[in-house]
């Protein structure tokens, strides 16, 4: 049996499956079909506990190939269905079993759609899950001390320690990841913030040569001359936190170099650009976002997995803004009206999801290579 209290008193009762433990976290839900693994290995879902709209997880187990990071991040995993027996021709293991090696707390078996009712009426909330046999006081005692992530700069502690290059181009049912690589690739930065392994792979896709910074990196390292553009990654928490990365960003954009800011990175440019950030009821989590691209009137269906938005006006007089969410108008992507800056809310490597969004990668390599002529 496992157990979640959410900070309202509200109890949901159901089964157990993964590592046999206790965790707390913001309660966040997406709405993806498909892609659980890589849900679970994406850092932008650090103290987060996740439900999953979808009615069945489990159903195509999990495999190496698929990881967004080396391990996982959630505090803990909700379903309504779990399946045991994966059918997939790429399955090496079940999804009980990843759970367990990664200390991945799990439950199954509640009405999911109650729970992502409460959610979207009061809004994203602490909560508690537990598979032990503990008692409803007890989980809310602990949860009463778990700190939320507003105002808490968790970036630090999940970003790269040394800097790394990465080869590895997009997966093809051919050949899998394979490695791409010439000296004559422009050599572009990125400030890893708890980056997806996808946005590696879309950049080195492109022709870049990637390398990759923690997130305490100097500015001016990433301003010298060998990188010819510098990227700022997607990540989790309160941009707001985040003053001296905020900080290094400033010294950036007083540069010329092409920067390309995805997620959490898009936040922390806006910022630096004198933005504001404001925090979303319950964010927006899913691969089945409607956006509107303003500069060519069509609809982009997006990736996205962010908690907090830029308001538009606050960066308004700076920039042109190119994208808008349908559903709440948040503001999803912009350029800058005089520098070579772009920026975008959502998630253009979409890995899962569709990917329609995968220019904006087409867009920064042809800044980095119109800087080098």
């Amino acid at each position: 049996m496992a157990i979640l209290v959410l900070e309202d008193g509200s109890v949901f009762r159901g089964k157990s499956f993964g590592y046999r433990g206790t965790a707390a976290g913001e309660v966040v839900f997406n709405t993806s079909m498909t892609g659980y693994q890589e849900e679970l290995t994406d850092p932008s879902y650090y103290g987060q506990i996740l439900v999953s709209t979808c009615t069945q997880i489990g159903n195509v187990g999990t495999n190496a190939q698929d990881y967004e990071s080396p391990k996982t991040y959630l505090s803990g995993f909700i379903v309504k269905e779990y399946m045991d027996l994966p059918s997939n021709f790429r399955a090496t293991e079940t999804l009980d079993s990843f759970m367990s090696r990664h200390h991945l707390v799990g439950l199954y078996g509640i009405d999911t759609r109650m729970l992502v009712r409460k959610i979207r009426t009061k809004g994203a909330m602490m909560g508690i899950l537990s598979s032990f046999d503990l008692s409803e006081d007890e989980l809310k005692q602990q949860l009463s001390r778990q700190p939320s992530l507003v105002g808490r700069d968790i970036v630090t502690e999940i970003s790269t320690d040394q800097p790394y290059d990465f080869r590895e181009s997009l997966w093809s049912i051919d050949g899998g990841y394979r490695e791409m690589y010439s000296k004559d690739y422009p050599l572009v930065a990125v400030y890893d913030f708890g980056v997806k392994k996808n946005i590696l792979r879309s950049l080195v896709s492109t022709g870049l040569r990637v390398r990759v910074f923690p997130c305490t990196t100097p500015a001016d390292e990433l301003l010298k001359d060998e990188y010819q553009g510098i990227v700022l990654s997607n990540g989790p928490g309160d941009p707001s936190a985040l003053s001296s990365i905020i900080a290094n960003t400033k010294e950036i954009i007083k540069s010329s170099k092409p920067v390309l800011g995805i997620c959490l990175g898009h936040q922390i440019l806006g910022l630096a650009l004198g933005g504001r950030a404001i925090k979303l009821k319950f964010g927006h989590h899913g691969a089945n976002q409607s956006v509107l691209n303003l500069k060519t009137r069509g609809i982009e269906i997006t990736v996205q997995n962010h908690g907090f938005a830029i308001e538009p006006e606050s960066v308004r007089t700076q920039v042109d803004i190119t994208h808008i969410n349908l559903n709440d108008q948040t503001l999803e992507g912009f350029v800058h009206k005089d520098k070579p800056l772009l920026s975008t809310q959502h998630h253009p490597e979409a890995s899962p999801g569709p990917r329609e969004a995968g220019y904006i990668f087409r867009d920064f390599s042809k800044l980095v290579y119109d800087r080098r002529k």
